[in-house]
């Protein structure tokens, strides 16, 4: 016997709704978010079961993966699908075209979804526990360099509108020294004044080479002519751009404190040092693959599948004589960010990479393309590692494409 659940979820409850396999309504009701309305969805199953509980069989449809309440439906042994907003709603459109919309009636979508389509969908993963802290810390320490990234972007333009030179001063503005110097003297008029000596300290305490050749082109471009804005319209410009300093200090403090987390808690994975030889992955990098990825052995049946996840192998698109191959525009942002900048950095420490990656472009792709496709190649070869536990080897990795790479 199987019982079929969609579970909509709101922010302070669910609701749900239970079917059978010929599509009859066995139960709805809405539960609050917690233990309490767990306990209820629990009832209500064991009610339907009956005395055949151990033999009945449970599969939630719901639209997120993560959480307490998945975790918890994982833990009581349901079968969870986590189903694709933009799936839910395309479904949605089949049974009315009337566009009406509910809780109540997304709750039967995805019970209907699940009954008449479960082979479809993907079950939530199994992760471990020291899977998902990984993937906890590894992204909260990019959200952080993300949101460091925009704060940065932020300072530009403001110093772009009334202190030119500071732009021409300073290469990276997020740096140590840079945001020393600028809260130590925020206007045009306290930075021309700043001497050779407080110029040398900041670059001291940021550790930079060659200070006093450095400190001399900064005092010069500080003192620079440029155009400037009226007083007051600087004083107030200066006070935005102490606010914007305030914060970026105190992101570069926490970046660096989650980098040290995620270490650790990479660090301690079984599969860490199988990731770790992996051509272009480094602690914090392998890190993000692991937390996106996962590490429930059995979620990816082949190396394909493990590519469709990601998002870096193509898809066709075919009608009548015309076929045509297209990259994928729907995927894990941070998984595919995670995955190109490791195809980048194994174009200099992998001669396979670099030479698949020629072959490539000698093909006439462009560069993106070509290193999709690398991405593309290098899950396939990590999968094949994790599902035989060794680690990254050079030749064998290449091996079926050595005469090319000897070409």
């Amino acid at each position: 016997m199987r019982l079929f659940v969609g579970d909509d979820w709101a922010e302070d409850h669910h609701d749900v709704e239970v079917m059978d396999g010929s599509g009859r309504r066995l139960a709805k009701a809405r539960l609050p978010e917690g233990v309490a309305g767990m306990a209820r969805l629990h009832a209500i199953v064991g009610e339907l079961a009956g005395d055949e509980a151990d033999k009945v069989e449970v599969l939630v449809g719901i639209e997120t993966d993560r959480g307490p309440w998945v975790a918890a439906l994982v833990a009581a042994g349901y079968t969870v699908l986590a189903v694709n907003p933009l799936q839910a709603s395309r479904f949605r459109d089949r049974l009315g075209v009337s566009g009406a919309k509910s809780d109540a009636g997304d709750a039967h979508v995805l019970a209907d979804m699940v009954r008449t389509h479960a082979h479809e969908l993907r079950p939530v993963a199994g992760a471990s526990a020291r899977a998902e802290a990984i993937k906890v810390v590894a992204r909260t320490h990019k959200t952080l360099i993300w949101e460091r990234t925009r704060h940065t972007q932020r300072l530009r333009h403001a110093l772009r509108d009334y202190f030119p030179a500071a732009l021409v001063a300073f290469e990276d503005l997020d740096a140590a020294d840079t945001l020393e110097l600028l809260a130590k003297a925020p206007t045009p008029a306290q930075a021309a004044r700043l001497t050779i000596g407080q110029i040398s300290a900041a670059l001291k305490h940021a550790r930079r080479k060659n200070v006093a050749d450095k400190a001399a082109v900064i005092q010069a471009a500080l003192r620079a002519e440029h155009l400037g804005q009226p007083e007051v319209v600087t004083d107030a410009y200066a006070a935005s751009v102490q606010a914007l300093l305030a914060v970026l200090n105190v992101l570069n403090t926490q970046v660096k404190t989650l980098q040290g987390q995620v270490e650790a808690h990479f660090g301690e994975h079984p599969a860490a040092k199988i990731i770790l030889s992996q051509p272009g992955l480094g602690t914090v990098l392998g890190a993000r693959v692991l937390a996106e990825f996962g590490d429930d052995p059995g979620r990816y049946a082949s190396a394909k599948a493990r590519k469709n996840y990601a998002g870096t192998s193509p898809i066709t698109r075919a009608s009548g004589k015309k076929k045509v191959a297209l990259a994928r525009f729907i995927h894990n942002d941070r998984l595919i960010d995670a995955l190109l900048t490791q195809a980048f950095s194994a174009l200099r420490l992998s001669p396979g990479a670099r030479a698949y990656y020629d072959r490539q472009r000698a093909r006439g792709c462009g560069h993106n393309a070509a290193l999709r496709q690398l991405a593309n190649r290098l899950i396939g070869i990590l999968h094949g590692c994790l599902k035989t536990g060794t680690r990254y080897n050079e030749t064998t990795a290449w091996s079926h494409h050595a005469e090319s790479v000897a070409a």
